[in-house]
């Protein structure tokens, strides 16, 4: 066996782990953000305070989305998001599959 077929087998293998690797969606219910601002202090805070792979938050829904690899702590994460002047009304915790990756799925 040659070293490149010993190389692309450890990509695949490695490739395949973390494609079906399930992570989890936070999604917490924020009040007071007003702008972007507003959206990028409740980000910042929570990329600051947690490990996490994304975060999201939108002023107009009033949500902030948050993916990371096991769930987080809800107590320090809404003690962190208040201690920006915004307040947590509720958090709802659902499992996450990142979307396959494929040339040839159309639809």
């Amino acid at each position: 066996i040659s070293n490149k077929t010993l190389r692309s087998d450890r990509f695949k293998n490695n490739f395949t782990e973390k494609r079906d690797t399930v992570m989890v969606k936070m999604i917490l219910d924020v009040d007071g953000m007003a702008c972007g601002m507003c959206e990028a202090h409740v980000n910042d805070a929570v990329r600051k305070g947690f490990q996490v792979k994304k975060v999201t938050s939108s002023h107009s829904k009033g949500t902030t989305e948050i993916i990371a690899e096991e769930p987080l702590d809800e107590e320090k994460l809404k003690s962190t998001i208040e201690a920006t002047g915004y307040t947590v009304l509720g958090i709802k915790t659902e499992p996450y599959e990142k979307k396959k990756f494929s040339l040839f799925h159309r639809g």
